[in-house]
């Protein structure tokens, strides 16, 4: 019997059981992850947000293998099979794959050719030629025919006997486990182009004759073999290794003698000797290779999809901790040609104070005009920054704010080009619409980009995660799997920094803690109606918001200038009584205490620990009196494009550019160098050391240097390197062919592991 399931997830984490039992009821208790991980310490014996999520989906992982393994334990003993031994070896089946393969021969099916030649009295030819290769098969087959039970002759007889052993020999779940885990380490993906598609499909061609095997596949490259099949360019098979040798010895492969091994078959020149074998090989060919094709083809899928979405939820977690401008006064830049450039004011809090449209570039080329508006409108309100587009014009836009800060230097203006990513899907939901019902579509898209200067966090909320584009291969994968991920990881941010119930949107409170789209409606209705909220008991007064959604969200609510100062702080209004026992032992006020860094670090944490309040609870107290509210996402830092270079044909092989890191993948990083088109740094040009992870070295928001190698204008695709002391490619002077130049020597890559131990591990997941 396996342990319970408390005891298998603390294995898999590399906690104790009771950290793991205690998470559990939290989350049966309907305690959220956040939560959790802040605010309950003691219990889980701080298991971090990481570990809490990995926990969750384990968690419902082995709670639907234990009811699929008490749905086929029930269906077995109903059909009067459920032997002591089966019932040992499906208890102890630990992953739903190996369930499934031992509930195979008891499975509810369509009538197959092998139940019909049972039904027809085939079973005992079957059983004999099995027990016997010396009898001869032609002549035991004729002891069978019968024409009123559609047996018509001897060769009828003998296909009904080879169904009967096929379909047995394929639902021995121990010999399917050993097939596996040979085709797990000697398995190849083979992918080839399909007739005539070879110009139309182009853009797949590094696919068109490409092997590798199938547990060493990176899901990037999986995923690219994938849409390649499904829009029709490649065809994808699963050989075994042996079978693509070019000096293949003739005979049976591996697979077809492992499956006459298990069932005792040998080949000594008997009579039913090769009707045997020939058995064991229709078995691997019609009933095994497909299965296992469809199988370790899904199991590919699988694995490749949740890497993706790992690398996905990864960039976004980046991108929402992106270091936030802060309460500045913003002018927003939406760049566009013919159209013109969208212009939003807004002011500390991201209130909308003025709107324009100017028209500086082609076909009316009003420069000064559009100048004119920008000082006048930056003088009237103050603003500090110009955050622009990185769309269409962006470069150009780029350049007239910079010349708007060098004809009226008085301003102190900063210009900031930011990712416009999603800025359209904002400016036509339902969202937008409510918040600016008399603004025009393309003004609000220049609200936004000038909101998510301020904080991205803030505004990026407002938007499916999807359109963001920081993922790799997203439209691929499973689309549920997607969101939930990512939905989490949004939560995860939101709450690692708090929010000014004063201030936050409902999309932003809605991310909180507890809280969902009718309670964060609900808290800015109240907010409007009766004003600010002056403390966080004040809370309770709005509609629907319960003692258990308060005990939820309250700690990651913040509101500033109240009448408590623990109010704007992480620390939770449960744990107030815990400060107030602090404060009174140093005698002193929350307003004496608060910030006085050297006064809380000479404090003894473990002197005011209680039955209810444990160590990691008043460490936490302490760290938040000292820096109330703390913002865990980095300074403010931008990056400064390179004058002159704005389209591909600008750059040249060599030239060193400063750029922002837009999205980190598992072969590479892309970097915006503000030529329209990002710029991949390959996983072997970010750094002189072996990288395993690009994350290990980058991540989406970064502001980074980088030395062109290639440019392609033709494909639009920029070679990148962050090794500086690398050398662009050299043009052979006879041939004209592209050399790679010699590079830096670094360390060979790390070994991969076995392919069967990965692939086992992806389809255990």
């Amino acid at each position: 019997m396996l342990p319970a399931i408390e005891h298998r997830i603390a294995e898999e984490l590399g906690a104790r059981t009771q950290q793991v039992s205690a998470a559990i009821a939290l989350l049966d208790e309907g305690a959220t992850v956040p939560f959790i991980a802040r605010y309950r310490k003691e219990a889980t014996g701080g298991l971090d947000d990481t570990q809490l999520r990995t926990l969750a989906e384990r968690l419902v992982y082995l709670r639907e293998l234990e009811e699929r393994r008490a749905a086929v334990l029930a269906s077995i003993g109903e059909q009067g099979k459920l032997t002591p031994e089966l019932k040992h070896d499906v208890d102890n089946a630990d992953t739903k794959q190996r369930l499934e393969d031992l509930y195979l021969p008891y499975k509810p099916k369509r009538r197959t050719k092998a139940q019909i030649a049972l039904e027809a009295g085939l079973g005992p030819l079957a059983e004999a030629l099995l027990a016997d290769p010396t009898l001869t098969p032609e002549e035991e087959a004729l002891k069978y025919v019968d024409a009123g039970k559609e047996v018509a002759d001897a060769k009828a007889a003998l296909e009904g006997a080879r169904h009967i052993l096929m379909e047995r020999f394929a639902e021995d779940a121990g010999l399917l486990a050993a097939l596996r885990e040979h085709v797990a380490a000697h398995g190849v993906l083979v992918s080839a182009v399909i007739d005539g598609k070879q110009e139309e499909g182009a853009k797949f061609r590094d696919w068109f004759d490409f092997r590798e095997p199938v547990g060493a596949i990176p899901s990037h490259r999986a995923l690219a073999l994938f849409r390649g099949r499904n829009e029709g360019f490649l065809r994808l098979s699963l050989k075994l290794d042996e079978e693509l040798a070019e000096n293949r010895a003739p005979g049976p492969n591996a697979c077809e003698r492992m499956i006459a091994a298990r069932v005792g078959l040998r080949d000594e020149g008997r009579s039913g000797d090769k009707w045997l074998q020939e058995t064991v090989r229709w078995t691997w060919m019609v009933k095994l290779s497909l299965h296992f094709e469809l199988e370790f083809m899904g199991a590919l899928r699988e694995r490749a999809e949740e890497e993706a979405i790992r690398v996905f939820a990864r960039n976004l977690h980046d991108l929402l901790l992106a270091a936030p401008a802060g309460p500045r006064t913003v002018i927003g830049l939406d760049p566009g040609l013919r159209t013109g450039v969208k212009v939003a004011a807004v002011d500390r809090t991201g209130k909308l104070l003025d709107t324009a449209t100017i028209y500086p570039h082609a076909p009316r080329n009003d420069w000064d005009g559009a100048l004119h508006i920008l000082e006048q409108l930056a003088r009237k309100h103050g603003a500090e920054l110009v955050s622009i587009g990185n769309g269409t014009a962006s470069r150009e836009t780029d350049k007239l704010a910079a010349d708007l800060m060098q004809r009226h230097p008085e301003l102190k203006l900063t210009k900031v080009v930011v990712s416009e990513a999603g800025a359209s899907v904002y400016s036509a939901s339902e969202l937008a619409a409510k918040e600016f019902p008399e603004l025009d579509v393309s003004l609000r898209g220049a609200v936004s980009i000038a909101r998510r200067l301020q904080d991205p966090l803030a505004e990026l909320v407002k938007i499916d995660p999807k359109s963001i584009g920081v993922g790799q291969y997203q439209h691929d994968v499973n689309q549920t799997k997607l969101a939930r991920q990512l939905d989490a990881v949004v939560e995860d941010c939101v709450n690692s920094v708090g929010v000014d119930v004063n201030t936050a949107s409902a999309p932003l409170l809605a991310r909180i803690s507890g809280l969902n789209a009718s309670l964060a409606a609900n808290i800015v209705a109240h907010r409007n109606a009766h004003g600010v909220f002056r403390g966080r008991e004040a809370l309770k007064e709005v509609p629907r918001l319960g003692e258990k959604t308060f005990e939820q969200a309250a700690g990651f609510l913040r509101i500033m200038d109240g009448d408590n100062p623990l109010d704007a702080s992480a620390v939770h209004p449960e744990a107030y009584p815990a400060v107030e026992r602090i404060l009174a032992d140093v005698q002193k006020n929350v307003r004496e205490v608060i910030g006085d860094g050297r006064f809380l670090k000479g404090l003894s944490p473990e002197k005011y620990t209680d039955e209810k309040f444990g160590l990691p609870t008043i460490r936490d107290i302490l760290r938040e009196l000292e820096k109330p509210g703390r913002d865990p996402r980095p300074a403010f830092r931008t990056a400064a494009f390179r004058e002159g270079v704005e389209t591909l044909k600008d750059l040249q092989p060599g030239m060193l550019l400063e750029g922002v890191v837009t999205n980190v993948t598992n072969f590479g990083a892309f970097v915006d160098i503000g030529v329209h088109q990002d710029g991949l740094v390959h996983i072997s040009a970010l750094s002189n050391k072996f990288v395993k992870d690009p994350r290990e070295v980058v991540k989406a928001g970064d502001v980074v240097k980088v030395k062109v190698l290639e440019v392609d204008e033709k494909r639009k695709r920029i070679a990148l390197t962050m090794r500086l002391a690398d050398e662009a490619p050299r043009a052979d002077a006879k041939k004209g062919e592209r050399v790679a130049p010699a590079r830096p020597s670094r360390p060979a890559p790390q070994p991969q592991g076995a392919m069967a131990d990965a692939l086992a591990r992806a389809m255990k997941r």
